[in-house]
């Protein structure tokens, strides 16, 4: 079996819904990063494969290919699978290299919720079943799982510091490419005094509940992609492989409980692998709400010593379909700046109640 490995990864800044990258479509925001990736590769890339979920429709990850200016042959896909889909875009990527379909490829996701053309959210689930929105889906999984308003305002306050430490430490700018001037993630124009700001905030999806603002994400902009390529090919064309691919796994759930979706997949993945949380040494999982991420670090004993360890979507941000890839690159330069790391971990749920999991072992 052929081995895929990511040898690049780079991600856009991230900006509000409405903010520093208001102006700038789908294709625009994903373009830089093809031109990027794909440099001295062009006649090489097999496809472009990009998640995408609020628009506008048709074949982003084929329109962004062609301004990036790459070959006609290269034809772009683009896949929906909620917030998912960025990652779920990286593992198809990488078992179409293992199956030896092709052996270079650009995958990862890119959204701009400020230029989509919908007016409102498509639907996860029929009614008969239950079609919660997020936030609801995220109170649901907060009684589920018996996680109060303390335990997410603890954990999002954890993010948030990690975040602006990763962030002062310069650590995410090795992420970024500039687009334009534009070379920073807007929420770090200006510090909040997030303590107070968690005490003071109330439940917005329900009376009484525990899922507030300030232990949510917002809507934002941004892309991030991966260059995957089969390993001889990537060390042939003088490439540093980081993360050699391993497994990846897809598991539902109730479409009531979507946070929750990353605990099966987890543990389907590590069952297959014969390996434990113990064994996994650094694991992303989405922060679209603190609930879900004190939920399946419950369920999954995972410490957060291990997980999301620059922070993570509840500060930076949730550009629903990029945010699956932003985790690997998250990983890509993580694994760099630390020692005696062997397994990674990132994972995401999404709407609809859909779980993917990807399983990277360390290139050393």
């Amino acid at each position: 079996m052929k081995r895929a490995v990511i040898v690049q990864a780079k991600r856009t800044p991230i900006g509000k819904a409405g903010g520093i990258l208001r102006d700038l479509e789908p294709q625009e925001l994903a373009a830089p990063l093809i031109q990027h990736l794909a440099y001295g590769l062009e006649e090489e890339i097999d496809d472009i494969i990009l998640g995408n979920v609020v628009g506008p429709g048709g074949n982003v990850a084929r329109v962004a290919a062609l301004e990036a200016g790459l070959p006609f042959s290269v034809t772009g896909l683009t896949i929906d699978r909620q917030c998912s889909a960025g990652l779920e875009a990286i593992r198809l990527a990488c078992y179409l290299v293992q199956g030896g379909a092709g052996c270079c490829y650009i995958a990862g996701g890119v959204e701009s919720a400020s230029t989509s053309p919908f007016p409102s959210r498509a639907r996860f689930s029929p009614e008969k079943i239950g079609d919660p929105d997020m936030g609801i889906a995220a109170e649901y999984v907060a009684e589920k799982y018996a996680i109060t308003k303390e335990m997410q305002d603890e954990y999002a306050l954890l993010s948030y510091e990690r975040s602006w430490e990763a962030n002062e430490k310069g650590y995410l700018n090795q992420e970024i490419i500039h687009i334009g001037n534009l070379h920073q993630d807007e929420e770090f124009f200006r510090k909040r005094k997030m303590d107070i700001l968690l005490d003071r905030a109330k439940p917005i999806f329900k009376k009484n509940g525990t899922v507030t603002a300030a232990n949510s994400c917002g809507i934002h902009d941004g892309a991030s992609a991966v260059l995957v390529m089969e390993e001889n090919m990537a060390i042939n064309y003088g490439f540093e492989p980081k993360l050699r691919f391993l497994d990846g796994e897809v598991s539902g759930v109730h479409p009531n409980y979507p946070g929750a979706a990353p605990i099966p997949t987890i543990q389907a993945l590590l069952k297959r692998n014969q390996l434990t949380i113990a064994d996994i040494d650094l694991i992303e999982i989405n922060e679209a709400f603190a609930s879900k991420i004190v939920a399946c670090t419950k369920e999954l004993s995972i410490p957060y010593e291990k997980l999301n360890v620059c922070g993570g979507a509840l500060t930076v941000g949730h550009p629903y379909g990029a945010s699956g890839s932003i985790m690997i690159t998250r990983l890509f330069y993580e694994v760099q700046r630390r020692k005696n790391i062997k397994y990674v971990l990132a994972a995401i749920g999404s709407g609809g109640g859909i779980g993917v999991a990807v399983l990277f072992e360390v290139v050393t």
